[in-house]
């Protein structure tokens, strides 16, 4: 690999980092609807191999989607990162 690809890897990778840094709020988990026809809106976390649920309603439902949207934005960002950073280790051009 040539040193103008090389210089390209990491200049995406900057690009990427700055992205992280503009993600906002993040939350791990997911939207779902419990309740007679599935009306009320809860966010749904499971740590520890226990479910986690939190009432949300109308008011704070879109709240919780951005932050559920923004946590998979950033796991997008780590993917294309590490790919990147493989590349870099195996030409031995560390950051």
């Amino acid at each position: 690999m040539d040193s103008r690809e090389l210089t390209k890897i990491k200049k995406r990778l900057e690009k990427l980092h700055q992205q992280m840094g503009d993600i906002g709020p993040v939350m791990r988990g997911s939207i779902v609807f419990i309740g007679n026809k599935k009306k009320y809106s809860h966010f749904s976390l499971n740590k520890d191999k226990k479910t986690h649920l939190i009432y949300l309603g109308k008011k704070r439902e879109a709240k919780a989607r951005e932050y559920s949207d923004n946590y998979k934005k950033l796991l997008d960002l780590i993917e294309e990162m590490t790919i990147l950073n493989m590349t870099l280790l195996k030409e031995n051009d560390p950051l």
